[in-house]
């Protein structure tokens, strides 16, 4: 082969987005600069080493830098589109050996792991910065008359209308109960008397509650002092607590607590022994990692967390994409596992259709997460049915099943697929909390 020849086949491969016109070249004759071989062109015949001095701008330097990152050439403009709507024929490519049109996979996994990392980060701050303000305003907003009627005004019509809403249901079960034959009408009545009582006393409760918040000066000074000490608080109540423990005998002897957490009730007891170390770790100077409470770093690491949520988010995202790279020979066992009769095809295959399947998954909820919030539900939905759907039609193409084997295996290696991801996405935060 020549080098001309060469060169040509070199400016094939590279498959810009745009064709550049060739360069004359000025060196030709003179010794490449790593094994002296006389030069005919660009691209040295005997090392492949380019005869270009490599002088670059900084934008040069910046865009070789993305282009190297995410190899921006051809083939990534081929790739994309066939991972989003043809992934059966991309997968095929792939498994039959036509794999220098493509962006290698693992490459395209890596960069659509780290692009859905960082638009969940941020995402995650960006709702968390949100709250803090709007939390921030409406405490703020207290310390004026006028906001202080504002809220209070607010929380009376809530009021209202929950106490409206409970007497309505009373009323209909009242008018239910008695249309059923032989209805006990005393209970029923002494029910719907209960219930308008529980109703009106709910609503008195919350008035007050509105009137005080209203006739309070100091009103946004203690909900300010709530908000930038509350995180704090709630670490403090983790740390005074005992996560309940089914098989202890002493468990129910001591007072069973709840806490509320991210909308969920949590099961506590309160020992009255103070806290210790074993006598082991005390002798060596360690530092206890037990107590009349029991573990210390499942109370430790939550209260760290409630207290700094934003070094928690850190901490889990900076472990993330380590675990992330697990799922790769989980769904690629699955498949293996599903086409266990088929011999021609080896773990490596099926490797390959894995890394293909998550850089679809991993691009798509990328978008989804910095796309308007007003946009984010519809986007949802379509990813909901979308990624099944790639899924099937990996199956189907890549692998040649038919439309009944190809449906019953999505849905063995979807059920997989997200179980494995809870899982993992469970151990990730225990882990972190273990870190705090």
């Amino acid at each position: 082969m020549t080098a001309a020849d060469m060169e040509a086949a070199a400016a094939d491969s590279a498959g810009d987005f745009v064709r550049r016109k060739q360069k004359p070249f000025p060196h030709k004759g003179e010794p490449c600069k790593n094994c002296g071989t006389p030069l005919e062109g660009w691209y040295c015949y005997s090392c492949g080493q380019n005869a270009d001095t490599h002088h670059r701008s900084i934008l040069h330097l910046i865009w070789e830098t993305i282009e190297g990152m995410f190899h921006l050439d051809g083939r990534l403009a081929k790739t994309l589109p066939l991972l989003f709507f043809k992934p059966g024929k991309l997968a095929k490519d792939l498994m039959e050996g036509r794999i220098a049109r493509h962006t290698p996979p693992f490459r395209t996994f890596l960069v659509a792991l780290l692009l859905f990392i960082f638009a969940a980060e941020h995402l995650i701050h960006n709702k968390m910065h949100e709250q803090e303000v709007q939390a921030e305003k409406e405490a703020q907003l207290l310390t004026t008359p006028a906001g202080r009627k504002a809220k209070a005004d607010e929380m009376r019509l809530e009021a209202a209308t929950e106490r409206n809403a409970s007497l309505k249901s009373a009323a209909d079960a009242r008018i239910e109960g008695l249309a059923e034959a032989g209805a006990d009408k005393t209970r029923i009545a002494q029910e719907y008397a209960d219930e308008i009582k529980k109703a009106q006393d709910g609503y008195a409760a919350k008035v007050a509650e509105a009137d005080a918040l209203q006739n309070n000066p100091n009103a946004g000074a203690e909900a300010l002092a709530k908000l930038h000490n509350g995180k704090n608080a709630v670490a403090d109540q983790i740390r005074s607590l005992e996560f309940s423990d089914p098989n202890s005998r002493e468990a129910s002897a001591n007072k069973i607590a709840e806490i509320q957490m991210g909308g969920r009730n949590i099961s506590v007891v309160k020992p009255s022994e103070p806290g210790h170390a074993s006598a082991d770790q005390q002798a060596h100077g360690e530092p206890a990692t037990h107590d009349a409470k029991g573990p210390l770093w499942p109370r430790e690491g939550l209260a760290k967390a409630v207290s700094n949520p934003n070094y928690f988010i850190l901490v889990m995202f900076g472990w993330a994409h380590r675990l992330a790279v697990l799922l790769l020979p989980i769904i690629g066992l699955s498949l293996a596992l599903v086409y266990v009769n088929k011999r021609q095809y080896y773990i490596y295959d099926h490797l390959i259709v894995a890394t293909n399947l998550l850089s679809f998954s991993f691009l798509t909820w990328a978008l989804l997460f910095v796309l308007p919030e007003a946009l984010m539900g519809p986007f949802l939905a379509i990813i909901l049915l979308w990624t099944p759907i790639n899924l099937f039609q990996t199956l189907r193409g890549g692998y040649g099943s038919s439309l009944l084997g190809a449906a019953f295996k999505t849905l063995i290696v979807w059920l997989s697929t997200i179980i494995a991801f809870g899982v993992l996405i469970l151990g990730l935060m225990l882990f972190t909390l273990s870190q705090m």
